[in-house]
């Protein structure tokens, strides 16, 4: 057993037979793409969100640092639609791509997925946090980082509760808004460390110090684009600026915060825990589907700007096909779980996935 695997204490999930639920399911989805002649990857809608999702975030940077926003309303308006920018390369663009989904060519996927450091965070962070950890072991406490959330915030019924978790379901959401300043600031260094002890690093084929050089590099770049240059050219107070840097992150640290958090702490959604032997009672797909809720899947605006992720049951069960089929594969999944007599968890719009989630967090803090 490698030291990878010692130090995560990782489980094992029941094995498929073949003939259940995630079989039937694959064999539906592919049967899909090969009768209509499609790619699992990006189309050209695809590239044409990308253009604009690119755009909503650099086009208002340049009104700032150009002085052309010099209105003090106009402005604070531009660092909002920013925010708005980082959400939708947040969910639309990197995500896709640092999953491998975007494009068939590992370039494209790397060049793209790689944007997320040009807004501030780091991809060889999120791809351990996001995809091997929190993809494999979801909702698994000690596992799913995505669940912990350190002592303000109790997201697992097996987590530790401290008395102030009683009030969680109301300071929450301010804490929300907090996400991505923690991201740009010092969480990619504290994940840099934990990752190098667990030898998460080394499965990346990397070492700590070349990652501290790199992830140091980019967060010079962030801040001395984000903050140095519109202090210098836009003819702005710096006090403005740093407010609207702040508008620009409790914008998405807000959105992102709850998109991905309607998915999982929920009430439809289970916590299991291996036995003491380490194993799960199910497999990783039927696992999945346990703890994972759609939200909002008719809406088409929900579903173009937050890249498909108001259905994370078909994402976490196929994150290598891109979002922008998700739609189409729903039913497909759907079928699957009902004809295997699973559970297919949906929340019908946004606002009763974020009062299901509220209560989660209200019980949560008092249970």
């Amino acid at each position: 057993m490698s030291t990878q695997v010692n130090k995560l204490n990782i489980v094992r999930f029941a094995p498929r037979n073949g003939e259940g639920f995630y079989d039937t399911a694959k064999k539906g989805i592919e049967k899909y793409f090969a009768e209509n002649n499609l790619s699992p990857y990006s189309n050209t809608k695809m590239k044409l969100k990308t253009v604009i999702m690119i755009s909503l975030f650099f086009v208002p940077y340049i009104f700032i640092v150009t002085g052309i926003a010099s209105n003090t309303f106009v402005f604070l308006g531009m660092w909002f639609l920013m925010g708005l920018g980082m959400t939708g390369i947040g969910c639309s663009v990197m995500h896709d791509s640092n999953h491998g989904a975007y494009s068939q060519n590992k370039i494209v996927n790397k060049l793209l997925g790689g944007i997320v450091n040009i807004v501030g965070g780091y991809d060889v962070t999120w791809r351990i946090q996001h995809n091997i950890l929190h993809h494999t072991y979801t909702n698994i406490e000690g596992l799913d980082e995505d669940i912990d959330a350190g002592f303000l915030l109790r997201f697992s019924p097996h987590a530790k509760r401290y008395r102030l978790h009683r009030f969680q379901h109301i300071y929450a959401w301010f804490l929300y808004c907090l996400l991505t300043v923690q991201w740009v600031t010092y969480k990619d260094y504290k994940l840099l460390f934990h990752y190098n002890k667990l030898g998460l690093l080394r499965k990346e084929k990397t070492t700590l110090g070349r990652e501290l050089i790199k992830l140091s590099l980019y967060k010079v770049l962030y801040f001395g684009y984000i903050l140095v240059l519109p202090i210098v050219f836009s003819g702005m107070s710096a006090g403005l600026i740093v407010a609207g840097f702040f508008i620009l992150h409790a914008v998405a640290g807000f959105a992102l915060s709850t998109i991905f958090q309607l998915a999982h702490v929920m009430e439809e959604a289970e916590y299991p825990q291996p036995s003491d032997e380490r194993k799960m009672d199910n497999n990783w797909a039927v696992h999945q589907l346990l703890n994972t809720v759609n939200f909002a899947p008719r809406s088409r605006v929900m579903s173009w700007f937050i890249g498909g992720l108001n259905r994370q049951i078909e994402h976490h069960l196929f994150p290598h096909i891109c979002h922008i089929h998700y739609n189409k594969i729903e039913h497909i999944v759907k079928s699957a779980a009902e004809s295997h007599g699973l559970p297919y968890q949906v929340q019908p719009t946004f606002f009763t996935a974020l009062v299901s989630h509220g209560k989660m967090l209200k019980a949560l803090g008092t249970a």
